[in-house]
């Protein structure tokens, strides 16, 4: 099967490029993936494959072995139906209903203004390039495409036993050709909530907003290390510096909007006396000013914005204001260790992700992440301490466990000689601070043997995302010379 939406279904090799191109076309945001899925059924029973869906949404698609290969053991391919949706300030996109545009940048493929979603559709593009195939040598073959992995793995949480055969998992989602993962992190979601009182102000007072922007974002997992700055830590850190010299008053605070994304922006409406409004703008430039210093080699393109705003509501109460950015400010926020056993790899860390204001009450969401669980634990115990002195209140929900390596692992194994095999090299092994599903699968398929492995994808969670053009066909071949080095099922 072909498609030709835009050029880089031209892209080599085709199978995959074509694929990912319709899946672009096609929007598929988290819990908007029923297009794309409905799509995928239909292509699969116009092929004469076998497709069925469990009450989470995942699609179940199984392909009979190749002529001579009956009695290998069962692989399953697995990948997520959903993107991040994130987007430029000035880009007109609604990811529910917009194709994704993508297009050839030198060695590599991006969007136009938007997340490119080749997390994880790349991945999902080589899955269903394998189903398509009439000329990939394999055994008994199955493309597991979970639901909702981005925003929460509804999908991977609402996985049954009994609806897998295989004994073998190559999971999809990494981001860099040439190593292989076989653990990751496990996390859970902490959502504090600041109840909202206001005063009535008589004086007439001037209203502007206040934003950080420009900043690169990123992934909170496989970037959190990188000492890329967090807008909404960057304006806590403004508003609480400069509260009591201009007499502040806060109307609104937003930023962010994903809590497994580093946020690139943030905007605070506020409202000082009109004598003070020269005594702010000074602020604000003297600000801007020490983020060019601090971060200007990173954060190349970090910019403050002072605007006048239409919010015409009233401010916080003081205590209210006073309770709500101390906590904001104090919140750990990045790297909180390192791991003793994987050198190089983050051990726990938490993303301030998303601060919302709402009628009644100002909500701040984070990710915790960690490759232990003590280290998650302690994490939550840090925010249940902040909240405690906050006098607010914190929810922790969503825990889903980590990925723990097996040094053993068969697969492993045939990864690391078959990629010796064609490049002459060895692939790196590898643990990521990040979430992969796999974790979850283990609870019903505790047997089943599994890696995660992909192309090399750059900058994903945010309109930076790209993915080298080179690299999805080293990872295609490698995904041909695995199926085709599956043992023999002995048992």
């Amino acid at each position: 099967m072909e498609f030709i939406v835009s050029d880089i279904s031209q892209l080599s090799p085709r199978p995959v490029w074509a694929f990912f191109d319709q899946i672009c076309a096609i929007p598929h945001p988290s819990y908007h993936e029923s297009q794309l899925a409905q799509f995928i059924i239909d292509w699969a029973k116009g092929r004469g494959l076998a497709v069925r869906q469990d009450n989470a949404g995942n699609l179940f698609i199984r392909k009979p072995a190749t002529p001579g290969m009956e009695n290998r053991k069962g692989v399953v391919l697995q990948a997520h139906l959903d993107m991040v949706p994130q987007k430029n300030e000035n880009t007109d996109h609604d990811f529910t209903r917009d194709p994704i545009r993508p297009y050839v940048d030198g060695e590599w493929v991006t969007a136009d203004g938007t997340t490119l979603g080749a997390d994880n559709g790349m991945g999902m593009a080589s899955c269903l390039a394998v189903l398509d195939a009439d000329d990939i040598e394999h055994g008994p073959l199955e493309v597991l495409l979970t639901t909702n992995e981005e925003a929460g793995m509804d999908g991977a949480f609402g996985l049954e036993a009994g609806w897998l055969t295989g004994d073998i998992l190559l999971n999809t989602d990494s981001e860099q050709e040439g190593e292989v993962y076989m653990g990751c992190a496990g996390g859970v979601d902490a959502s504090m909530h600041f109840p909202l009182e206001r005063q009535a102000i008589e004086e007439d007072l001037a209203r502007f907003t206040i934003g950080i922007k420009g900043l690169k974002g990123g992934h909170s997992g496989v970037d959190i290390h990188t000492g890329r700055a967090n807008a909404n830590k960057l304006l806590a850190r403004f508003l609480s510096h400069h509260l009591d010299d201009v007499d502040m008053s806060l109307l609104a605070i937003r930023g962010g909007t994903l809590r497994n994304a580093i946020p690139r922006e943030a905007f605070a409406d506020i409202a000082v006396p009109a004598s003070q409004k020269d005594a702010l703008a000074g602020a604000v430039d003297r600000f801007a000013t020490l983020l060019q210093d601090e971060l200007g080699r990173l954060e190349e393109q970090v910019t403050l914005v002072m605007e006048s705003t239409d919010n015409a509501t009233n401010p916080l109460t003081r205590a209210v204001q006073s309770r709500l950015l101390a906590a904001l400010n104090a919140a750990p926020n990045g790297v909180v260790r390192m791991s003793d056993d994987v050198p190089g790899v983050v051990e726990t860390s938490l993303n301030l992700g998303v601060i919302n204001t709402e009628e009644d009450k100002i909500t701040a969401l984070f990710l915790i992440r960690s490759l232990i669980d003590s280290g998650r634990e302690n994490v939550q115990s840090m925010l249940q301490s902040l909240a405690s002195l906050a006098n607010v209140n914190v929810e922790f929900s969503g825990a889903y466990p980590g990925w723990k390596p097996d040094p053993d692992s068969e697969i492993m194994h045939i990864f690391r000689d078959t990629y010796e095999g064609i490049y002459q090299r060895k692939p790196d092994i590898m643990v990521i601070h990040a979430g992969l599903e796999c974790g979850l699968f283990k609870q019903p398929y505790p047997n089943m043997d599994m890696i995660s492995f992909g192309p090399t994808i750059k900058f994903p969670h945010s309109p930076d995302e790209k993915v080298n053009i080179d690299s999805v066909g080293h990872y295609w071949q490698q995904m041909q010379a695995i199926l085709k080095a599956i043992p023999v099922k002995t048992a």
